[in-house]
């Protein structure tokens, strides 16, 4: 997680500074939590301070040098506070237990070690963004061999919160070099490859095989990759707007005839799946392809439509929830009110971390997402800015009503595009799985205002309702965070589809 100091290059500087400042937010939530006192005194780097930024692989040997740099990279107060925590931390050792485990190299290789000798079945996960499909089919029983997606700060949280997956097989990177050169990736057989390809080049308008349209080439390296590593089971996923064009893709898997001693083809058949169903508080359609190979499909007696079978007769027994379930046993937030506040952290307004002040066990959901858990910290809840009118917008509109409210029409700033906008502003409804958890989400949070307090969902909701646990942490900048919640799938319906499949391995 952590990288020589004299290694780093300028983006990675940006990602090294936000693990530090996570390593001191640790540190400060556990010592409030247990009423324990961080010297500010304790700020030198002592030998065993040297030998504990060793073992982090921060410093290689310590030197002069290396020191130099590490406090020209912090700077005060973050340096001081560095410090500070790594004292601390060598102090305090026994009582912290794993606090520290994701972002230490030698806890996360004995992880990495134990998976590597385990029988799980291996999956692939392209596009994997943030990793809720890989969540959900680790989960399940499912060994993460490779994952991969070209946003950096997707893969620094799927680094985070994959310590059983070895830092060089998640890689940050264009799937076309990877598909290209497969062979350098993958050493071990492949049970399933699992992601959600983007294919954008989709019009009514457009009369030819739009699924070749050059904007879906990636998806089409997706197909390449299937070609190349003819896994037992393929899981793709995309939005239901790509329903009108399944046929093309069945198709195209159809097609499929994979490159190797045997040429195999696949079955596939999709479906519209729908996230409230697997017990997400969050009604959220998404359509599902999974395909499996014809020797298998032979040999097991299994088919695509009898998996879907399958999961839809997993999901007839299961409690459904709404967003109350998801909104509850959480710490009430207000919104800052002024402008640039989003790192500042307080009691009020929220925290990046912070002691989570409930069990996580208290409901059926939480217990659900939490995998029944205590969980002693609590991540990204922190409320975003608003201003003097959508502050006035948040607290007049009644759950259920949107831009078009006769009640906010002397302030509504888009009414001449109501239109347009009447979804801009929406309160969502607590007693109904919530609505779709989206991208936009970073462009404003207009669109998923609090039902009961004056403000939009923080990060951390958004994640509970898309039902990431409440200690999955998000990396990078505020905004970015809510993209990489927005554009996942929900690790419990991930989680659902791989138990269909599970059982056919």
């Amino acid at each position: 997680m952590f990288q020589n100091i004299s290694t780093l290059k300028s983006k990675e500087k940006i990602f090294f500074i936000e693990k530090v400042n996570l390593f001191v937010k640790l540190t400060n939530s556990f010592a409030l939590k247990h009423k324990l006192k961080i010297s500010s005194n304790e700020n030198e780097l002592t030998e065993q301070a040297i030998e504990r930024l060793k073992q982090l692989d921060i410093f290689k040997s310590g030197s002069k040098e290396e020191q130099v740099l590490l406090r020209n990279i912090l700077k005060n107060p973050l340096y001081s506070e560095f410090l500070s925590s790594i004292n601390f931390n060598l102090k305090h050792k026994k009582e912290i237990g794993t606090l520290y485990d994701n972002l230490d190299p030698s806890k996360r290789k004995a992880i990495q070690k134990k998976a590597e000798k385990s029988n799980k079945p291996r999956t692939i996960d392209f596009f994997c963004g943030a990793g809720g499909l890989s969540l959900g089919f680790s989960l399940e029983g499912f060994q993460i061999d490779l994952a991969n997606d070209n946003e950096d700060v997707c893969i620094e949280t799927f680094k985070y919160n994959h310590p059983e997956v070895k830092e060089d097989r998640i890689i940050s990177g264009d799937i076309r070099e990877i598909v290209n050169h497969i062979e350098n990736y993958i050493h071990n057989d492949i049970d399933v490859v699992i992601g959600g390809p983007p294919c954008q080049g989709f019009s009514s308008a457009n009369q030819q095989r739009i699924i070749d349209d050059p904007r879906n080439e990636l998806y089409k390296y997706f197909i390449k990759a299937v070609e190349k590593i003819a896994p037992k089971f393929v899981v793709m996923e995309n939005v239901r707007g790509m329903l009108p064009y399944a046929q093309q893709i069945i198709e195209d898997y159809s097609n499929i005839k994979t490159i190797g001693k045997q040429s195999y083809t696949y079955k596939v058949a999709c479906k519209v799946l729908v996230s409230d169903n697997f017990g997400v508080a969050q009604k959220r359609e998404r359509l599902i392809f999974i395909a499996i190979r014809e020797d298998v499909s032979k040999t097991r007696e299994i088919t695509p439509e009898k998996i879907f079978q399958q999961i839809e007769a997993n999901c007839m027994n299961i409690k459904r929830h709404v967003l109350k379930d998801a909104l509850a046993f959480i710490k009430p937030l207000e919104a800052p009110r002024e402008k640039n506040m989003t790192d500042v952290e307080d009691e009020i307004t929220g925290k990046k971390v912070d002691i989570n002040l409930f069990d996580g066990t208290e409901n059926s959901y939480l217990k659900l997402i939490n995998q029944n858990r205590k969980i002693d910290y609590i991540f990204n809840h922190k409320a975003r800015y608003a201003n003097e009118i959508n502050y006035e917008i948040y607290k007049t509109l009644q759950q259920g009503e949107d831009g078009t409210s006769e009640a906010i029409k002397h302030i509504m700033p888009y009414l001449h595009r109501n239109h347009i906008f009447k979804d801009k502003y929406f309160k969502l409804i607590e007693d109904k799985p919530s609505r779709t958890i989206t991208a936009h989400l970073r462009m404003d949070c207009h669109s998923h205002i609090h039902p009961k307090q004056i403000r939009s969902i923080t990060p951390r909701e958004a994640a509970r309702i898309q039902s990431f646990p409440d200690d999955y942490v998000f990396l990078g900048a505020y905004l970015k965070t809510y993209m990489q919640i927005g554009n996942a799938v929900p690790p419990v319906m991930a989680r659902g589809i791989a138990k269909a499949i599970k059982k056919h391995l």
